[in-house]
């Protein structure tokens, strides 16, 4: 199989971590594809669309110079590429930190300490950046792939790499100087986009696997003299749905609440008196 230059062409990674969080989220949206053992493109079902398989470091240039008109990838890679592209959207996954790192021994404790040094990094240009606005010029040792053990082989004072949850540091008798900056899985468009419209009709569906992911469907039965206090409690994305029950002093509610506050929701409507309050998944929606 071949790209087709009339069809709209989706960058995802190919390998990884990140590779299976974008092939799940494309799935849920609705786009349909099969990739073959070793295949580079995968054709969309039912939308004018390709996915192109490839490495997650070049989604964003590849983007910016128009090879790809959708990409999925970190927005630290994009931070890093220094491309001009459009962030359509946050994905909502992937999310991490990029930190400069020191021995937990070292006598440094704010930026400025590094000048001068060596700092190890596969992030040279976001880490030269940030440490010129400290007033921090560093000799930069740029690596591809781990770094932190960089400083145990005396090839660095200090490293910057990505940091999730903070075990690999401690491993290494490591600790976080600063942090540079959060980031997350994004979705990034080309400004040499070939088909917006399709373009446009991918991003809203991804939105609606994203924003669902953040809601919960909540249902409960409340007597209908407590109704104005649940709607308080439940107010739902535009307003609750009430439907009235077979017995007349009791209704039931069903609204959207953010997952994460689904728990103090439930207890506050068992203290008002709602009884079978259920909790339901929301694979996708439109807002």
């Amino acid at each position: 199989m071949s790209l087709s230059d009339n069809l709209l062409r989706i960058g995802v990674p190919s390998k990884g971590r990140l590779s299976e969080l974008a092939m799940e989220l494309l799935q849920q949206a609705g786009l349909s594809f099969r990739r073959q053992e070793r295949a580079l493109f995968a054709r969309v079902s039912g939308i004018p669309a390709d996915i192109t398989f490839l490495r997650t470091d070049d989604i964003p240039t590849l983007c910016a110079e128009g090879a790809i008109d959708l990409g999925i990838t970190g927005s630290d890679l994009l931070e890093e590429a220094e491309v001009s592209v459009d962030v359509r959207m946050k994905l909502g996954v992937g999310r991490c930190r990029l930190a400069i790192c020191v021995p937990t021994t070292s006598p440094y404790q704010k930026p400025e300490d590094l000048a001068g040094k060596r700092v190890a990094t596969s992030f040279p240009n976001t880490t030269r950046n940030f440490l010129n606005q400290h007033n921090a010029p560093v000799h930069l040792v740029n690596l591809n792939g781990s770094v932190e053990v960089m400083i145990s082989l005396g090839v660095a004072d200090a490293i910057v790499d990505l940091v999730e949850t903070g075990s690999t540091l401690a491993a290494n008798q490591l600790r976080i100087l600063e942090n540079i900056g959060h980031y997350e899985t994004v979705l990034i468009q080309s400004p040499k986009c070939r088909d917006a419209t399709t373009a446009d009709r991918i991003v809203r569906r991804l939105e609606g696997v994203v924003i669902a992911r953040d809601y919960s469907l909540l249902e409960y039965n409340i007597p209908r003299e407590k109704l104005a206090s649940a709607e308080a409690i439940t107010p739902g994305f535009t307003s609750p749905t009430v439907t009235s029950l077979e017995d007349p002093a009791w209704c039931a509610v069903r609204a959207m609440v953010k997952r994460s506050e689904v728990i103090p929701i439930m207890e506050k409507l068992e203290q008002l008196g709602a009884l079978a309050i259920l909790e339901f998944s929301i694979n996708n929606c439109r807002l």
